[in-house]
Parts: C-alpha cells; sequence; structure tokens
C-alpha cells in the first residue's frame, strides 16, 4: 500500500478471516484461517487494527488527495471509484494483509470480557490514523537457486514480507501511534504466521489450502507439503527519514545496501518470528477480536 515519510515504509504479509478460538494473551492465542474476508480485529492500549473494508474508503481516499501524502507515500492520485476497486482487490487477494489503523478509544482498555469489535464504533472515521499492511512474495534467491533442477519434492518454502505503514495526520505523528501499531501487527504475524504462509503457498501454487492439522509436521519439517516459513522482513524508509529509522534499528532490523534510486534506504530483518525476534514485544493491551459487521457490505 502506500508509506508515510514521517512514519516509514516496511515490509509484512497477511492472514485471511478467522474462525476460532480467540484468547486475549499473547503467548496462548489459536486461530484457523478460512477463505473467506479478513474478520478479526486487533486491539491494545494504543490502538486498534481493523480489516480495510468497504466502509473506510471515502477516508482513505480524503488522506490520498493530500499532494503531500501522495509525494511521501509516492503514489498516484486515484478517483474515488478506482479506490474502491482497490480495497476490494486488497481484500480478495492472497498475498495482502492490510489493516486500518485506528486509536483506541481509551488510553488503558480494560482486559475485554466479549472478543468482539464491532463495525463502525471501533473504525469511525474520527479514530481513523493510517494504514498498515504487508506483501508477500517468494525469496528470490532461493527460487533461482532451484531453477534448473528436478524437485522431486520441496522441502521448504521460503517467503519475504514487506511491510508498509502511513499515518495520514500529521497531528499523529510523533505520538507513538506508528511504533504501537508496528508491534501490534508483528505480533499478530507472529501468532498467526502457519496460517497465513500456509494460505498463501497454496495460492501461489495454485491448490486449496491445506488442513490445519498439518501445521506442526510443517514445523518440524515431516507431514505433507514442505516447511513454510518468513525468511525476513523488509522496510523500505526515505533516506532522511531519521525516526523512522530509529523505530526499525529498535525493532532489530538492519541497514543491507545504500540508498537506491528512490532515495530509499533498505532494513532487513532476518527470521523475524525466530532467531530475529528478540527486540519484538507483546503490545499492553494486546488482544484479537472477531470484526462484527453490522451490515453486509
Amino acid at each position: 500500500m502506500k508509506l508515510n515519510e514521517s512514519i516509514g515504509e516496511y515490509l509484512l504479509f497477511f492472514p485471511k478471516n478467522i474462525a476460532a478460538r480467540f484468547d486475549t494473551s499473547c503467548h496462548d492465542v489459536s486461530i484457523r484461517l478460512t477463505n473467506k474476508p479478513t474478520n478479526t480485529a486487533v486491539s491494545t492500549d494504543k490502538v486498534v487494527l481493523v480489516p480495510y473494508d468497504r466502509r473506510h474508503v471515502l477516508t482513505y481516499h480524503a488522506w490520498m488527495e493530500d499532494p503531500a501524502i501522495q509525494e511521501a507515500t509516492a503514489s498516484e492520485r486515484l478517483t474515488l471509484e478506482a479506490e474502491y476497486e482497490n480495497q476490494q482487490s486488497w481484500r480478495e487477494s492472497h498475498d495482502k494483509l492490510t489493516f486500518i489503523i485506528c486509536h483506541q478509544k481509551h488510553q488503558k482498555q480494560q482486559k475485554p470480557t466479549i472478543a468482539v469489535a464491532v463495525a463502525g464504533e471501533v473504525d469511525s472515521p474520527g479514530r481513523m490514523v493510517g494504514d498498515i499492511n504487508i506483501f508477500l512474495n517468494p525469496d528470490d534467491e532461493e527460487e533461482e537457486e532451484k531453477e534448473g533442477i528436478e524437485k522431486v519434492e520441496e522441502k521448504e518454502f521460503a517467503c519475504i514480507g514487506e511491510i508498509d505503514i502511513m499515518i495520514a495526520n500529521a497531528r499523529d505523528r510523533g505520538r507513538g501511534v506508528g511504533r504501537a501499531a508496528v508491534l501490534a501487527f508483528l505480533k499478530y504475524m507472529s501468532q498467526n504466521r502457519e496460517g497465513i504462509l500456509r494460505e498463501y503457498y497454496a495460492d501461489y501454487n495454485g491448490a486449496a489450502p491445506a488442513a490445519a492439522g498439518n501445521e506442526e509436521g510443517r514445523r518440524s519439517g515431516s507431514g505433507e507439503g514442505p516447511k513454510l516459513k518468513f525468511k525476513a522482513l523488509v522496510a523500505k524508509i526515505k533516506e532522511g527519514n531519521v525516526k523512522s529509522i530509529a523505530l526499525f534499528k529498535s525493532l532489530g532490523f538492519e541497514q543491507e545496501g545504500e540508498v537506491n534510486y528512490f532515495g530509499e534506504l533498505k532494513f532487513v530483518l532476518h527470521d523475524p518470528f525466530g532467531a530475529g525476534s528478540a527486540n519484538i514485544t507483546c503490545p499492553d493491551g494486546y488482544a484479537e477480536l472477531r470484526y462484527a459487521r453490522v451490515e453486509e457490505e
């Protein structure tokens, strides 16, 4: 999606709709993906992340009418009709996950007794702040190594996650909103990476997603299908965006290479949900909630 110069651009990925047991703990969240649209919100003490729905397009379009945001995000102006088409495309795509970032109603939320975030309440236009998303791509180096080699069995399939984040309003920048959103998003990715990768791999190979029961086998390399993993997460940040660079460095991302043609620096977190996760903490108040739409869109 887009990137805001004062917060930075990131690279990550996405999950689909979830129907299962939701838990407010960072240590015990059990979720099963389905092939339906994303149906989960992420709540923390500071921000709420909700799926990018049709109801958000008018506000999003208004953000993107700002020439400063267009320049910062390297985006072209789109018609409102085109924005609606993009929203639908992103929602249906298997290689993207997009959340709208919203202010938490109370800075310190009480542990919810009902795991539901009601659409139109948690994400009213006045509470919308920006967006964060991830794009999945196969690891190019790994794919190149496989070319010309007859594969009897694919043992491993690795992805690179590309994260983008935008904080639309200047008044919301420099207040920790971007950091809170990134941490919440990374925790969600960590909790749900098996299902995210399974669905992406199935779409990449033109097959239906494998059953959730095969996840343990994939973790260990046994069972049906290859072992699925995130090889790295990437953030591309404008050279002069000091605050964003500091944010990603604090999370363990390291610079690779020099400034590119677009004036961006590339920051990479290798093995993000394994050895590279030491600096990624669970946000206070983290909870995965069912995103309840009042009306079918």
